[in-house]
């Protein structure tokens, strides 16, 4: 275990902070629906990616926090008083999402706080295969359309969205352009799957970074569409992509449909810093609740207090 790793393991001063942010709220715990377990060579892949990013001075730009084994990394979650997570993972060629899909269901058995995750590329059979993961017993999709480098109004999806707005199922899909644009990303591809598939739950990643005033617009045109904080509001992503003030009126307003996400494991800071960048807001404690616990709780069902 790494130094920086080291200072954030259960027992520590930041466990602490974080359970007494939620317990000074009267919450029983924290649900963060933006968490990543994964293939051990799959996950170091996603993190030699984050190590070869480099800031305008060279210097190494996202450090992993907590690049630490699987069953640490369940211990943190756990100590912090995370009561529910998330396995999400993407695939980025065919034949991929399968293979991902049975490790996330084994994962989900053996890890009974973590939410049945799943996902899916395009590709023949995508529907059938979503339809038999929600089978399964998949709670929740992740779509990556910056990584996967796909067009989601590929005709071999409309079977999957169709799916997954039939069963209600959530899916995470990350569509926004940051950090990087692909040639998908952005507000317009998915509108035009919410158009289509009006009825489908959907919880927009890292809340479109940096197109956030776009992806309001459809939270407020979209009854199933919700927005997650993962990453939002950092001091890390604030220099990138700053959330502009003028729309923290709306962001309140959606209260009801705003989760909490952090992207563990994968984040350059504390984990707490996502919780007081949250707080520090000054949207009230009744916001504040909801978005900890109460509108994951209501998606999800919640874990006995």
């Amino acid at each position: 275990m790494g130094r920086a790793a080291a200072e954030h393991i259960p027992g520590g001063a930041e466990r602490e902070r974080v359970r007494a942010l939620w317990r000074g709220l009267g919450l029983p715990g924290l649900i963060d629906v933006h968490t990543h377990f994964m293939p051990d060579n799959v996950l170091r892949k996603v993190w030699a990616y984050f190590d070869g990013v480099r800031g305008a001075d060279g210097e190494a730009y996202w450090p992993i926090t907590y690049r630490v084994g699987e069953d640490e990394r369940l211990e943190l979650l756990r100590g912090f008083g995370v009561r529910r997570f998330t396995s999400l993972l993407y695939p980025h060629r065919p034949d991929m999402a399968e293979w991902l899909n049975g490790w996330a269901a084994e994962f989900a058995a053996r890890t009974p706080d973590c939410l049945h995750s799943a996902t899916f590329y395009p590709e023949p059979g995508a529907a059938d295969r979503t339809q038999e993961a929600i089978g399964a017993g998949a709670r929740i999709f992740k779509a990556h359309l910056q990584v996967g480098g796909y067009d989601p109004r590929d005709p071999l999806l409309a079977g999957v969205w169709g799916a997954l707005a039939d069963s209600g199922t959530p899916v995470v899909v990350h569509c926004g352009s940051g950090p990087e644009p692909g040639p998908f990303t952005g507000p317009g591809p998915f509108a035009a799957v919410l158009r289509e598939h009006p009825r489908l739950t959907a919880v927009v990643a890292h809340a479109g970074a940096p197109e956030y005033a776009a992806f309001l617009d459809l939270a407020e045109r979209y009854e199933g569409v919700h927005l997650d904080t993962t990453m939002v509001f950092t001091a890390f992503t604030e220099r990138w992509a700053p959330f502009p003030s003028a729309e923290l009126p709306r962001l309140a307003g959606l209260g009801d449909r705003v989760l909490l996400g952090t992207d563990f494991p994968n984040i350059p800071y504390p984990y707490l810093e996502q919780l007081e960048a949250l707080a520090g807001l000054g949207l009230g404690d009744d916001w504040l609740r909801a978005v900890l616990y109460g509108n994951a709780a209501r998606l999800f069902g919640a874990p006995a207090a």
